[in-house]
């Protein structure tokens, strides 16, 4: 067994790690709450985006052959966006997220080039031998979406020229404060067609109505408008999806700090109820000692008288 001090060191340093999980978790309690009121506000924006691109590429003579971004090609390369976090302590928050893109990257039968962001996402897959091509980190606490924009740019970018001819995107959506499931969503190229379907989808499962076609007057010309809305469309998508991740990583590093604290109490419990065992032991033996050189005293003056 342990000896006392030992035990109380034991004791210490426990309190200290529930110090710190308990402050990790009163910290991410905060931020969870104003990134859910993030990703909340974006979705009847994104909702809409959706209906009015959808309107305008199934008005008369549009289609695939109207712009590239909604072309469909033989698939040589696929691009993917893997958003994971920059720090540990959340669970299996980042090793969900990478195996899902493991998985989906084993499935592919052609070259998959990633773009990762977040440096725990990043290390992983480099480990895992990955042709990781650019990578985005230290994004601020609430990234606007201008902060964004250029991880979408990049693979609408590799799209129209060529290098890659799918693009998708891993990232966990954000259920609730209990539950946050990795995903995979395809951005290119766009698919019109199924527009509930799609529109659902794209808007990260809100609850969405019939789409109300709407004949739209625009100028100068829809090739002109489309060239600007879809990028507009797919750096929303990955914006919308880095907000989904970033209230995913608060809420699954809240659950994991109350889980080490809880942890950390029933530790403590355990090592006090030995403590004080040992302690009892301890001065239990001390008596002992103390009865036993009185006895031998008493024999050595009776002895002497």
């Amino acid at each position: 067994m342990a000896t006392v001090r030992e035990i109380k060191r034991r004791i210490r340093s426990v309190k200290n790690i529930a110090q710190v999980t308990r402050a990790l978790e009163a910290v991410s309690a905060s931020r969870v709450r104003k990134a859910q009121a993030q990703v909340l506000a974006t979705r009847p924006y994104a909702q809409q985006a959706w209906e009015v691109l959808t309107s305008l590429a199934l008005q008369a003579g549009a289609g695939a052959s109207i712009h590239p971004l909604l072309a469909t090609r033989p698939v040589k390369n696929v691009g993917m966006i893997t958003i994971s976090g920059d720090r540990g302590l959340a669970g299996a928050y980042n090793v969900n997220v990478v195996r899902q893109t493991l998985e989906f990257i084993r499935d592919q039968r052609v070259p998959v080039q990633l773009v990762t962001v977040g440096r725990k996402g990043r290390e992983l897959l480099l480990r895992a031998g990955q042709n990781v091509v650019a990578e985005f980190s230290n994004l601020s606490a609430a990234p606007t979406a201008l902060e964004v924009s250029p991880i979408g740019r990049i693979v609408v970018d590799d799209f129209l020229a060529g290098t890659v001819d799918e693009v998708y995107v891993a990232y966990t959506d954000f259920i609730n404060l209990i539950q946050q499931k990795p995903s995979i969503k395809r951005l290119l190229p766009l698919k019109i067609g199924d527009e509930e379907r799609m529109m659902a989808e794209y808007t990260a499962g809100a609850q969405v109505g019939r789409l109300t076609r709407r004949e739209y007057l625009y100028e100068p010309d829809r090739r002109g408008l489309l060239d600007m809305l879809i990028p507009r469309f797919i750096e929303m998508q990955v914006y919308q999806a880095v907000l989904e991740s970033l209230a995913s990583e608060h809420a699954a590093r809240m659950n994991a700090m109350r889980n080490a604290t809880d942890s950390a109490r029933d530790l403590l419990t355990q090592l006090t109820l030995t403590y004080n065992k040992a302690r009892q032991q301890s001065i239990t033996s001390e008596l002992l000692d103390i009865a036993g050189g009185a006895e031998a005293l008493r024999q050595v003056l009776a002895s002497t008288g």
